[in-house]
């Protein structure tokens, strides 16, 4: 075999014998940003990608509570209380985006009016079933939004018309005609088929959701997960996440 022929084969084999399984935890809103890196970061690197979701509160139980994983992507305030003793303690959590709250209804519907802070209370109190994420479930949207509520004194009369969503995509409520509209972040409302974003709610009452990347203390794949968290904070990722609806971390 030509000698050129039995390095490029041996080179193959390394690469091969070197590409692992990394099982990364994420956050709903970041899962369609991890998806969409998925297959160029699978063929460059070769390694493979697990990406199991849920909200900021579960992932954080589900990791004290032992799970097993590699890599996490969720929210700074969630990663604070697993650093002392479930993160690596060689690298500190990397912020690498930043998502709004947005407004959906189904293709098709009228577009509410959410032009200003009035505008938006308005269509809350007019809109017959309002879905989110509940807030027990952990999931940071909801949770800013009940806060909201109780400041405007306006969550006695909403609390009827809510319609909750444990965990996912709180879009295909209105898709499946389960709600009017769905307040959820921008990045999971883009991936909901048939939802249509209104657009964000009013700037005076914003709330952007930070995600962070974190290794696992006893991953058992540190190079590979250095590659990957590398990946995320590169400033190719800027295109992907404007794409999912979302923006580079401040």
């Amino acid at each position: 075999m030509p000698r050129f022929f039995l390095a490029l084969c041996l080179v193959c084999v390394s690469h091969l014998a070197q590409a692992v399984e990394l099982k990364v935890l994420t956050a709903g809103a970041f899962k369609p940003v991890l998806m969409a890196l998925q297959p160029e970061f699978e063929q460059r690197t070769g390694h493979r990608l697990v990406i199991l979701n849920d909200t900021a509160g579960a992932l954080q139980r589900r990791i004290a509570g032992g799970e097993v994983f590699d890599a996490v992507v969720s929210t700074p305030a969630s990663l604070k209380t697993l650093q002392a003793s479930h993160l690596s303690a060689q690298k500190p959590p990397v912020p690498v985006a930043r998502v709004a709250i947005g407004v959906a209804v189904r293709q098709g519907a009228p577009l509410p009016d959410i032009s200003s802070v009035a505008a938006f209370r308005k269509m809350l109190q007019d809109t017959p079933r309002l879905a989110l994420i509940d807030p027990a479930s952990g999931g940071s949207s909801g949770i800013y939004l009940a806060r909201l509520f109780e400041q405007w004194g306006i969550a006695g009369a909403l609390r009827e018309k809510l319609v909750m969503v444990q965990g996912g995509l709180v879009a295909q409520k209105v898709v499946d005609r389960s709600a009017d509209v769905a307040l959820h972040q921008i990045s999971e409302i883009l991936a909901v088929p048939g939802a249509v974003l209104v657009g964000p709610i009013p700037a005076e009452i914003q709330n952007y959701t930070v995600y962070a990347a974190a290794a696992s203390a006893t991953t058992a794949q540190p190079q590979a997960v250095a590659e990957l968290l590398a990946a995320l904070a590169s400033p190719q990722l800027r295109s992907v996440l404007q794409a999912k609806g979302m923006e580079a971390a401040p």
